[in-house]
């Protein structure tokens, strides 16, 4: 089966590898040049563990092919993925310019039938404005060449997407007929013969699953990490809070961690998008747009634990472990560590010491004026620091050796902004620790 996947972003690269790595001919389009070429050596523009090893492994068999020209991969095309960027418009709702460009190109250079799939994140009533796209185009050139469009959201954990492509939770699929049912039921046929679960449904509803998803997940955050800060207020341990709710089977254990706020590429955009989507259509998403303002207080939320606990950061030296948005990637966007970056800098006087194993680089190009020492270890991140604030949880971090520590810092306080540190051990060592609604 031939597939084209338009787009070598987060999505689209790992889409189109793990799609090759089932037996698939995959080529992946980009307009940027140095992308494909560096691509084209086996370079990954991104860091996701496992794919530069599939990426290689797929361009070794011929599987695996990158190009910067969509127009010449449509005819041998079946199915055709739209992975390209969908970024906030400046009042928060998703710009739907590129899935649109990418539509306008098939409409003017298809030749036979198509399956048109939407891979992007994108909003209700996205499907309908790519038929309406394609048609036009045809309509100029006077052809009448049917396609189906369809809508097959992504559910990637950032980390952790190479599994969670090859081994889906479940996959969506949005048909508007039997036809399309049919070329989509073929493409993931490996997926099947593995009981993965494939769910079909309407393309309006495969939209909206994606954006109820993230916006259930991120709401689940924004509630726990309200629960912690009152647990803070009341002397409760928002630990044994997040177990006793977690028990119940009606609520689960999942996403009910408390810490410094949800970032990365997918919550905060999609809660924004769904939120103007609801007012789009006359109906507020309030719940939605609650958990986006918590979300964005939280991002502070140590920042201002620091200022408590030390008053005045003239002369202080402040310690950061971890940059990224979580753990096992190089993603930056909306990492509560930016915001706290940024508020930190604005203290006179004060230093800032910072360590990541992988967003180092990254985060200088994001805050190329901010004055931060970047520093080669967790351990020479500490020298001189009057406090450690821990903002993600990469497993080096989980049991530093404390006693060195002790001997390299000039304070004594521990921030952990994800609560993995055991306080008593710490408060015992003679530090002074304090998590985010912990005892």
């Amino acid at each position: 089966m031939n597939i084209t996947i338009v787009g070598t972003g987060y999505v689209g690269l790992v889409t189109g590898t793990c799609f090759a790595e089932t037996g698939v001919n995959v080529v992946c389009v980009d307009v940027n040049k140095k992308k494909i070429e560096d691509l084209k050596q086996g370079i990954s523009p991104i860091y996701e563990p496992g794919l530069d090893e599939l990426i290689i492994k797929n361009l070794r068999s011929g599987r695996l092919k990158f190009s910067t020209n969509l127009a010449e991969c449509i005819d041998d095309s079946e199915v055709i993925f739209s992975a390209v960027g969908t970024p906030p418009d400046e009042d928060g709702s998703a710009d739907l310019q590129y899935v649109l460009d990418v539509a306008r190109t098939i409409g003017r250079n298809m030749k036979k039938y198509v399956c048109i799939v939407t891979k992007s994140t994108v909003p209700v009533g996205t499907a309908r404005k790519v038929r309406e796209a394609v048609e036009d185009e045809l309509s100029k050139r006077g052809e009448k060449i049917e396609f189906d469009v369809c809508s097959n959201p992504e559910f990637l954990k950032e980390g952790n997407a190479v599994r969670d492509f090859l081994f889906p939770d479940r996959v969506v699929i949005g048909v508007e007929n039997s036809r399309a049912e049919e070329v989509m039921s073929k493409l993931y046929r490996p997926f099947t013969l593995n009981n993965h679960s494939v769910i079909f449904m309407d393309v309006p509803s495969a939209e909206m699953t994606k954006y109820a998803a993230n916006a259930m997940l991120a709401v689940r955050i924004s509630f726990m990490n309200e629960i912690a800060n009152l647990c803070d207020k009341v002397g409760a341990d928002v630990s044994n809070v997040r177990k006793g709710i977690g028990s119940d089977n009606r609520i689960g254990n999942k996403f009910l961690y408390s810490g410094i706020g949800y970032g990365g590429s997918c919550f905060p955009k999609d809660v924004k998008a769904l939120y103007h989507t609801g007012l789009d259509y006359g109906c507020p998403m309030k719940i939605v747009r609650a958990a986006e303002d918590v979300n964005d207080e939280q991002k502070l939320i140590i920042y201002h634990k620091l200022k408590a606990k030390l008053g005045s950061l003239e002369g202080k030296t402040i310690c950061l472990w971890g940059l990224s948005f979580k753990p096992e990637t190089d993603d930056m966007r909306e990492a509560p560590s930016l915001y706290i970056i940024s508020a930190l800098a604005k203290e006179k006087g004060c230093k800032i010491r910072a360590y990541d194993p992988i967003a180092m680089s990254e985060t200088k190009r994001r805050l190329p004026d901010m004055n931060v020492q970047y520093c080669n270890d967790l351990y020479e991140a500490t020298e001189g620091a009057d406090a450690i604030l821990l903002l993600t949880e990469w497993k080096e971090f989980r049991l530093p050796d404390w006693d060195r520590i002790k001997t390299a810092i000039k304070g004594n306080l521990i921030l952990d902004g994800r609560n993995i540190y055991e306080a008593k051990l710490l408060r015992e060592m003679g530090f002074e620790y304090e998590g985010i609604g912990t005892r």
